[in-house]
């Protein structure tokens, strides 16, 4: 088990707003990733993510929490990383730095800094929740996400530059123009995987790829698949 974040190839996405059939967790915990994000854009509580976090926190795999929100934020000990996104592409500031301000002006002293992992999201699916939500501009050429992964990377220095396709299958030339751009950053990609081929050609981009929708739609045996292309 890899609790070095950087080393992660395969990271396993769940919402808090979607249910699990019985045993699938434990199907997903014994698949071979190498860290469960529990994430969400719409209906996220404190409630239900820490029913999902104490649903998955006995099997000793990293967690991490990727909030939406402030009022989303739960520092505990099953949780390993608290990733927090910025994103790149937006025009509506709040996402940028505003939801990260209100966070630490009402509850600043209470932030464990040890786990906290800044993201430069860059969302690229106008119809998907993240890209309504947060207004993104998502008509971008590979040149426009080039220079956006680099303003993350170089000049932010953002740990993590993640590009988000979010419930559809990506550019592949999109995600290689990202590729090419970032230096020193760890480059996630999440939208869509649902094979093998698809896993093993983001894969081949991007150091980190991210699978969530499949888990739900297709089942563990996809999810396996996936991680099997890239591990």
């Amino acid at each position: 088990m890899h609790t070095n974040w950087k080393t992660w190839a395969h990271v396993t996405k769940l919402d808090p707003d979607k249910r699990l059939p019985p045993g699938a967790i434990e199907d997903i915990v014994t698949s071979g990733t190498d860290a469960l994000m529990l994430s969400g854009t719409l209906n996220v509580t404190q409630e239900n993510l820490r029913e999902l976090l104490d649903a998955v926190s006995a099997y000793g795999l990293p967690l991490v929490v990727e909030p939406a929100s402030p009022d989303c934020v739960i520092f505990d000990g099953a949780v390993d990383h608290l990733f927090v996104p910025s994103v790149m592409n937006t025009n509506d500031v709040r996402w940028i730095v505003g939801k990260h301000y209100a966070w630490l002006r009402s509850g600043g002293n209470s932030i464990n800094w040890d786990i906290v992992v800044p993201e430069a999201y860059i969302v690229l699916n106008p119809t998907s929740a993240v890209g309504r939500v947060t207004g993104a501009d998502c008509d971008l050429s590979r040149e426009d996400v080039a220079a956006f992964v680099g303003v993350a990377d170089r000049y932010f220095r953002f740990p993590i530059v993640y590009i988000e396709y979010s419930g559809i299958y990506g550019d592949p030339d999109i995600v290689r123009a990202a590729s090419d751009a970032v230096e020193n950053s760890i480059l996630y990609y999440g939208g869509g995987i649902r094979s093998a081929e698809q896993a093993a050609e983001m894969g081949a981009f991007v150091d980190t790829i991210v699978v969530g929708n499949a888990v739900y739609d297709d089942g563990v045996d996809a999810l396996r698949a996936t991680v099997r292309a890239v591990q």
